[in-house]
């Protein structure tokens, strides 16, 4: 995630700069085609100026639907949040009896396990993701692909050895986490550490964590149809295959030799925004790929984690994740 104020105009014209250069050319070619072959290709501006408005609703359509789908997955971790700290104030007011901050501890712990295994599920490549433009330098070690070296490194700190070997060739271990949990929560319950009702609260949370987890899949297994997603592209290269064609009738009706030396240059600045638009909304639609506009899912789970030790009165608190570069992951 960005957290600086904006992207300077260069970040951004840096990272979409292909279509203005691409555009730009193309149209060039054909305004020296059409001035020196004495060429009459001009089509009229008013058809193509209906497409450019039909592109511009259609790009705002998907980039509603590609934000609507970012939007989710932070109100989804937000929810995260809310129910780790319930879950913690619960476990500390409901369990006691005999050892009972040592129960507290590992049911918190086995908690941030299950955030860890999801954190690192949801950070898993896609097909339809944007693999290539993955933080590099940055995070690397949080955003990589040796998925089971760097999850089992991090389980360790909070699960036992028995349970890191129950979660061995399971495919998905955050909830096989929540499996264990729950049969925990059933052991402590049947020695008395609490009473049916809070038992009954117990599972409400672990139930809203696998509602949390099933929503968080639910975005990153399934992609933004693929259908609206390849027509925005196809869309927007047709108008700018035919926007230098209407510039050239525009320029003809001017006999304007400045304006015709210039259409290049605007051709290329109208067609670099249509298709900003559209890699905008690319690039919101797979909000846990790890690049720069995601939900920033590692400093989300690290802020919980610091919350529930220092409901445990631990001493050694991991410090929250700050922005590098104006970066946050």
């Amino acid at each position: 995630m960005y957290t600086k104020r904006r992207y300077s105009f260069f970040m951004t014209f840096n990272w979409s700069k292909k279509p203005f250069l691409i555009g730009t050319l193309y149209t060039a070619i054909i305004c020296v085609f059409s001035h020196f072959l004495e060429l009459n290709i001009a089509l009229p501006w008013q058809p193509v100026s209906v497409i450019g408005i039909a592109v511009a609703f259609y790009l705002g359509f998907k980039n509603n639907s590609s934000y609507d789908r970012l939007w989710e997955a932070r109100k989804i971790w937000g929810g995260i949040v809310n129910n780790s700290r319930s879950f913690g104030a619960a476990v500390l007011s409901f369990v006691k009896g005999n050892e009972q901050k040592e129960v507290h501890r590992e049911l918190i712990y086995r908690h941030l396990a299950w955030i860890t295994a999801l954190r690192h599920q949801l950070r898993l490549s896609r097909e339809w993701e944007h693999t290539e433009s993955r933080i590099k330098g940055l995070y690397s070690p949080v955003v990589c692909e040796d998925y089971d070296l760097k999850l089992e490194s991090e389980l360790k700190n909070f699960l036992s050895e028995e349970e890191l070997r129950a979660l061995d060739n399971k495919s998905n271990k955050a909830t096989q986490i929540l499996k264990i949990q729950s049969e925990r929560l059933q052991e402590l319950r049947e020695s008395e550490y609490f009473e049916n009702f809070r038992h009954m609260e117990f599972f409400h949370l672990i139930k809203s964590f696998y509602d949390d987890q099933g929503k968080s899949e639910r975005i990153k297994n399934f992609p933004f149809p693929r259908q609206y997603t390849s027509a925005a592209l196809w869309i927007s290269m047709v108008f700018a295959g035919l926007l230098p064609f209407a510039l050239l009738d525009v320029v003809n009706e001017k006999d304007n030799f400045i304006l015709f030396c210039l259409s290049p240059l605007i051709a290329g600045i109208l067609i670099w925004v249509y298709f900003l638009m559209e890699l905008i909304g690319d690039y919101s639609e797979n909000p846990f790929e790890g690049t720069y506009n995601d939900v920033p899912i590692t400093s989300i789970s690290r802020g919980i984690e610091i919350d529930l030790r220092e409901m445990l009165e631990e001493d050694n608190i991991p410090e929250a994740l700050n922005s590098k570069d104006g970066f946050l992951l």
